[in-house]
């Protein structure tokens, strides 16, 4: 450029918007100093209690409790640490380009209780009362990236949580609205925390930032967390908002497009049917009261086991019987959701029981399932998900004999691959623990021989590591896919650190199954596994 044929007026807006872009360039470095800064006191916090926790317990070895406590905080620290590497992770991804967003069915119900799982032992811990509300939902199933916006909403709820004094009141909110080809999801959280002044709202989506608040000094966290939720939402053509006051609170309000999945539903088979549904809870009776009494279905409500005993009792003086028990989470009467489906199914063996719970149902399936408990539908339930839980529940028709033989992992061998030798102990631990015949390989290579060395048929399924030596689990599982062998078809699951969609995309791509996260949690492996040997296994990713 001639600066020489420049007029005054443009030399000083080219001199304005130089010092504009240097402004932002020496605040951008500033937020960098202060994030490292920052992120050196939050990572070094865990891990010193990590480290200390250790070192304590080697020392009291011999004391039982102190040793539960020390690895309970270990356990705590380390799900934090996690989640501050997460973020990192997640922002340099996002910033070089390669994330990427994916479009698959999934269940809205599923992953609004997924959500509330996860946010539920934060909320309990710091003592808020969190109020969920989902009557506005029409469709149920989207094409969508669920695991983007599930991180999205617990990125969401946790702030709420943690910037909420204890006590506090938390609502979230799940709405839908019909427009054209696509449905506005629309999520709102509501809080009465410290709030935020307009200086910070205005900056909340810039990475790097968090508030300077002596209340909440306190409060640990990348600062990343906003920023990535607000590029998620952008990339899915979404919208995000804040709005906040100091001391009154914050509402984040996020609007997602997205196709819906139209079902039919097939209520003849309920039609023939008469349901006992046991729930003392006012506003859950009356919305199942709502959804049975739209399709003509009979059924009667109760409010506990000891109702709902002498219920199934007067069907003996004329009345239909019974063919299935809803059990809903709150009942009077004492008794726990299990005691009361081992009950009622022992004494009615022809009683097929469904639980309509928001419980962890990875964390109590065992249990249930030999209470005689046949089918799981996560609260909250809509209409399409309660109807077709229930005729599944009844296609199903496995008793509690049938399901309890389905529940563990004995005379199932797997074949585990995985080239870190202390991750192949913890993996070939919890599997064995399960009764589980485990044989292990430590690269692609080794796990191809082993599987053509065996007889068809000998491996149910093999848990496959993707990164490692000799050969990767990417290629060894299309060589296993394309070996010829009648038992090519069987489950192989990624084991990986490696968790963006675009590597869940590549695992699936290879010819996997499915894809579990490292560092491993047990409930979800065992899980994984118990659903991958299982005779209804469909192999779909």
């Amino acid at each position: 450029m001639d600066f020489t044929e420049m007029t005054k007026e443009e030399l000083l807006r080219q001199n304005e918007e130089l010092r504009r872009l240097l402004s932002e360039a020496n605040a951008a470095n500033v937020a960098k100093e202060t994030f490292l800064s920052n992120m050196s006191h939050d990572i070094r916090t865990p891990m010193n209690a990590i480290v200390g926790m250790t070192a304590l317990a080697k020392k009291h070895i011999d004391e039982k409790s102190r040793v539960m406590d020390a690895l309970n905080k270990i356990d705590t620290a380390s799900t934090h640490l996690l989640s501050l590497i997460n973020d990192v992770l997640d922002m340099s991804r996002i910033n070089s380009g390669k994330m990427q967003i994916v479009s698959e069915k999934f269940s809205l119900c599923d992953l609004i209780h997924d959500v509330m799982t996860i946010i539920r032992p934060q909320m309990s811990e710091r003592g808020h009362n969190c109020t969920l509300i989902v009557d506005d939902i029409e469709n149920e199933n989207f094409y969508g990236d669920p695991l983007r916006i599930r991180q999205v909403l617990v990125n969401i709820l946790s702030n709420a949580a943690k910037y909420t004094s204890g006590g506090g009141e938390i609502v979230f909110t799940a709405s839908e609205k019909p427009q054209g080809d696509v449905s506005l999801l629309e999520f709102i959280c509501e809080d009465n925390g410290v709030g935020m002044d307009e200086d910070f709202v205005a900056r909340i989506f810039e990475p790097f930032e968090r508030v300077n608040n002596s209340t909440i000094s306190k409060v640990e966290g990348t600062g990343l967390g906003m920023s990535i939720v607000k590029k998620i939402v952008d990339a899915m053509k979404g919208s995000i908002s804040v709005k906040s006051s100091p001391g009154k609170g914050t509402v984040v309000d996020v609007v997602l497009p997205l196709k819906p999945l139209e079902e039919e539903i097939d209520i003849s088979t309920l039609l023939e049917k008469r349901i006992l549904v046991i729930e003392s809870d006012n506003k859950l009776a009356a919305r199942f009261d709502t959804i049975f009494g739209e399709y003509g279905i009979d059924h009667t409500i109760v409010p506990s086991a000891s109702e709902a005993l002498s219920a199934i009792t007067d069907t003996g003086f004329g009345s239909r019987e019974y063919n299935i028990v809803v059990i809903g989470d709150e009942q009077e009467g004492g008794f726990s959701v299990l005691e009361t489906a081992s009950y009622l199914t022992g004494s009615n063996p022809n009683l097929t029981a469904v639980l309509v719970s928001s419980d962890n149902w990875e964390e109590i399936e065992y249990q249930a399932e030999r209470s005689g408990i046949t089918m799981f539908i996560p609260v909250p339930f809509f209409r399409k998900s309660l109807v077709n839980g229930l005729v599944e529940a009844i296609h199903k028709g496995a008793g509690p004999q049938e399901a309890s033989a389905q529940s563990d992992l004995s005379q199932k061998h797997i074949l585990l691959v995985e080239d870190n030798l202390i991750n192949r102990e913890i993996a070939k631990e919890i599997l064995t623990a399960a009764q589980a015949e485990v044989d292990t390989a430590e690269d692609g290579k080794q796990a191809v021989d082993m599987f053509e060395a065996s007889e068809p048929g000998y491996y149910n399924i093999i848990l496959m590591d993707v990164q490692m030596p000799v050969m990767d689990g990417y290629t060894a599982t299309k060589m296993i896919r394309q070996s010829g062998r009648s038992d090519s078809g069987l489950p192989i699951f990624a084991m990986t650190a490696n968790t963006f969609a675009e590597d869940i995309a590549k695992a699936k791509a290879a010819g996997m199954n499915g894809h579990i996260a490292k560092p491993v949690d047990i409930n979800d492996l065992i899980q994984t596994v118990r659903h991958a040997v299982s005779a209804d296994f469909s192999g779909e990713y």
